[in-house]
């Protein structure tokens, strides 16, 4: 009991050398333990275990992964004993600070960590309650808002709202009169939080940060709390750099004289890891310094920058290692030494590479870290091209490109890529990975350090074996690449790099790759060319205007000079037929085939078609499905029954086909999609509704049959629903969600049409180059082609040309059983775009229909003059793009 005692007094000495009081620490409660034991003394023995882990949290000396690592096992030794039922109170200290612990995790996911902590959080406060325990209450608030304010997943701006809210709240029990330590501790959190801040002004949000570290400055000062004033000065100089108001350079002043502070306590000696976080923030204030003398203040940095790297390691940090090892680079790119910023780049980038590895939790945390460090390999791009070196420049682009997309399609594919044997070996690997990162996630593992050595080997060489037969992601090499394309194929690829755009001309095989560059004027006016769209195009949405609708072709004249469209297009050999373009993030929302060029549009240039891809990698892989068969259809058609002309366009495309099945209407619902034989199909339309959601992609949906809800949702259902028109509100449970199509099975499907609005838009918010939207959906199903659509289309046209396209298929068919989606929707659209009224009609009059609907779409374009073309503008017929193949 003395020896436990002994062991919470030296944790807690603030004389001495904290690092050596720990270690006493450590000793006394281990001494105690060798009487304490489980089975003769179980409640003594959870209080030692619970208390060794607290001092293992905070240790400075050894492996600081390590160190929790032990920490963790440590706390839930302790929740064998300390139930909720026989000793709540005990269980639910143990789970907040189990929480401070997981968020604090070097080893294993760190998204998953996070998720751990906000649950451990959350068990706690099942006890802890503001009337019974408000001040242990209190506590478990502040460690929750702390794990929410470093949530990986979710929505960034809500958790930093969540976290603020819950700091605020524990600040009515921390007050300054009861409790004045823990009331600046929250002080200083929330000031974290206000730094980062998504939501409200961005310059008030910095203000209130500085103005809650001079707060908790006032009860942490460096003679009574050095360790909590040197932290709070970091914080302090932190929101100093990113402040708005005030002089920008005096701003930098403060921030770095409050890093310089805080490194009179945080010294490497005593706190390696707090002095490398600080010695790293002051090198970026140097970087960003204006006043000095510019060389010398980057002289500095990268001094700074290298000691920093010295403790952060990529063994014992990776993911600070990466971090540091960027900002090192960027550094040295500024001061144009591009060697030194091509091999640091490099460096980082294969740190977070091998971070992206470690990631088990899931898809949404691989975005977010991409997220996180796209930027590393927009920098790396640049500097490949300042040294001339095209081809790892375009590497590099694809690299950071749709990369959770390549690996989902590459394993759902395995079985075609690869020979049985093969994807046998590549299964043994997945499974021995999977299960060896579960034991380490869980503290199941006997020796964790040799268990992940083991997991990096088999990791190496399952890459190296699937990289003999299909080579993605680091592993993907340029100079093989043109090989897979048929000779008469060039390919566009654009990159929105930091402060320029790029386009790489990717010439049939055996001519060179070239890449042509904007000025950086070029890229501002592109970004307000896309707002002004993107605004004029929402109020059309929302039919509050036409000007949108009015201004499309003006607009398009306008893209075509900020891309500089033909310049680029002088780079492409004259006799090349067939055009492959590749955008970028917000690139991919507009029709660039049909930007005008000279007298005429881009898709008149190429005879043999103009497609889109999300990436050359994913091209790669889906042109290795061989889908040669076009004879089966399955069709939802009209699903809301509002629709005019849907039930016409089903009727004879289906006459195309010897076999299909047709959902009409009411027929239509979520429930017949997935009793149905999807992976029986040869080609999938869908003739309905479709909603792109721009906050969260995975909700956007293809709209079908009952969906409409009459009680209004309550806010916590709100993202189970949606307002397809205004007063409706559709179940989104019941709709054909992306999340949905990502689990469908389409092995012999040859085309997915997508006969909706907005069907082709992506999420074009996110950084993390991944091509987030319907089409991506259908891609990973199995199709080996997607046709969709960039805006709300108009009901006839869409119609017409659904038709149009599919006759083209057909009639290809007869001398080929081969055929390109690309060349047949580009000739279905210069039919529609070229119709006169009187070709039109006798076009509708041929067609293997007798419906009503034929005759009324007949009688439509009686408001036309005889010679008139009706769709003539690009929004008739410009919205629909091939995607693959």
């Amino acid at each position: 009991m003395t020896q436990n005692s002994l062991a919470l007094a030296y944790r807690e000495r603030i004389k001495g050398d904290k690092a050596e009081s720990i270690e006493i620490a450590i000793a006394a409660c281990n001494a105690a333990l060798t009487v304490r034991t489980k089975e003769s003394l179980p409640v003594d023995w959870a209080t030692t275990q619970y208390n060794l882990a607290t001092v293992y949290c905070s240790r400075i000396r050894e492996d600081r992964a390590e160190n929790i690592e032990i920490a963790i096992t440590a706390y839930n030794a302790a929740l064998t004993v300390y139930t909720r039922e026989a000793l709540p109170v005990e269980w639910a200290v143990t789970q907040s600070n189990l929480a401070i612990a997981y968020r604090e995790r070097i080893k294993g996911d760190r998204a998953e960590n996070i998720e751990n902590a906000i649950t451990a959080c959350t068990a706690a406060l099942t006890v802890y309650t503001r009337e019974t325990l408000p001040v242990e209450w209190a506590v478990t608030q502040n460690n929750l808002a702390a794990a929410y304010s470093d949530r990986i997943k979710g929505d960034r701006a809500g958790n930093i709202e969540n976290a603020i809210t819950a700091f605020t709240v524990t600040s009515t029990v921390y007050t300054r009169e009861t409790l004045p330590f823990e009331w600046a501790m929250t002080q200083n959190n929330l000031a974290i939080a206000y730094s980062k801040r998504i939501k409200g002004d961005r310059a008030e949000n910095i203000e209130n940060a500085i103005a809650a570290c001079i707060t908790a400055l006032t009860v942490y000062t460096r003679e009574a709390l050095p360790f909590e004033w040197a932290m709070t000065q970091n914080n302090l100089a932190i929101a100093y750099s990113k402040r708005i108001k005030g002089d920008r350079a005096e701003n930098i002043e403060n921030a770095i004289a409050a890093y310089t502070a805080a490194l009179t306590v945080h010294t490497r000696e005593a706190l390696p890891f707090e002095w490398a976080m600080t010695q790293n923030n002051l090198a970026i204030a140097y970087s960003d310094r204006i006043k000095g003398d510019r060389a010398e203040n980057i002289e500095i940095a990268i001094a700074a920058y290298t000691a920093v790297l010295n403790v952060r390691t990529r063994e014992a940090l990776p993911q600070n290692h990466a971090e540091t090892l960027f900002a090192l680079g960027i550094t040295y790119q500024d001061a144009n030494q591009f060697d030194l910023a091509y091999s640091t780049f490099k460096s980082a980038i294969d740190t977070v590479e091998f971070l992206r590895e470690e990631i088990i939790s899931g898809e949404e945390s691989k975005q977010k870290q991409a997220e996180k460090f796209n930027k590393v390999y927009s920098c790396m791009v640049e500097v490949c091209l300042e040294l001339s070196n095209i081809t790892e420049a375009i590497e590099y682009v694809e690299r950071s490109k749709t990369r959770n997309l390549v690996e989902q399609i590459l394993e759902r594919d395995a079985k075609t890529i690869f020979p049985s044997d093969i994807v046998t070996q590549l299964e043994t690997y997945r499974d021995e990975i999977a299960v060896g990162q579960y034991q380490i996630q869980n503290g199941k593992a006997e020796n964790p350090q040799d268990l992940a050595k083991h997991l990096q080997q088999k990791r190496k060489q399952r890459n190296e074996l699937q990289d003999k037969y299909l080579p993605i992601g680091s592993s993907f090499k340029f100079d093989k690449f043109p090989e897979t394309l048929d000779e008469n194929i060039t390919i566009i690829e654009w990159y929105i790099a930091t402060d320029r755009i790029l386009a790489f001309i990717i010439k049939p095989h055996g001519q060179h790759l070239t890449v042509w560059q904007s000025q950086s004027e070029d890229l501002d006016a592109l970004i307000n060319w896309i707002n002004e769209y993107l605004a004029d195009y929402d109020e059309y949405r929302q039919k509050i205007n036409d000007k949108w609708q009015n201004q499309l072709e003006t607009r398009l004249n306008k893209l075509a000079e900020i891309l500089h469209i033909e310049e680029i297009l002088a780079h492409i050999p004259e006799q090349c037929p067939r055009l492959i373009l590749i955008p970028h993030r917000y690139l991919h929302l507009f029709p660039l085939h049909a930007l005008p060029v000279k007298s005429s549009y881009l898709i008149d240039l190429f005879p043999k078609g103009v497609s889109y891809a999300p990436s050359c990698q994913i091209l790669q892989q889906v042109q290795q499905r061989q889908r040669h068969d076009f004879q089966s259809l399955f069709a939802i058609q009209n699903p809301t029954e509002d629709l005019n002309y849907t039930d016409l366009e089903v009727q004879v495309i289906q006459s195309y086909f010897n076999t299909s099945t047709v959902l009409r209407k009411t027929a239509a619902t979520l429930t017949a999609i997935n009793n149905s034989s999807l992976n029986t199909y040869h080609c999938a339309h869908f003739s309905c509704h479709g909603y792109f959601n721009l906050t969260n992609a995975s909700k956007s949906a293809l709209i079908l049959a009952n969906v409409p809800v009459t009680a209004a949702p309550t806010k916590q259902d709100s993202e189970h629903y949606m307002n397809v028109r205004a007063g409706e509100t559709h179940d989104l449970e019941k709709c054909l969600t992306l999340d949905k199509i990502f689990s469908l099975k389409l092995e012999n499907c040859r085309l997915v049409t997508l006969s909706a609005c907005e069907t082709g838009l992506i999420d074009f918010e996110n950084t993390s180059d991944e091509y987030i939207g319907l089409p991506s959906g259908f891609l990973l199903a199995g199709s080996k082609a997607v046709v969709s659509s960039l805006w709300k289309v108009e009901d006839l046209s869409t119609a017409f040309l659904m038709i149009k396209f599919i006759q083209n298929l057909k009639a290809t068919m007869v001398d080929n059983e081969d055929f390109s989606v690309a060349v047949e929707l580009q000739k279905a659209q210069l039919w529609l775009r070229n119709a006169t009224t009187k070709e039109l009609k006798v076009w509708i009059n041929n067609l293997k229909s007798s419906s009503e609907q034929a005759q009324k779409s007949y009688d439509t374009l009686n408001w036309f003059d005889s010679n008139e073309k009706p769709f003539q503008n690009p929004v008739y017929w410009a919205a629909f793009c091939a995607i693959g193949q």
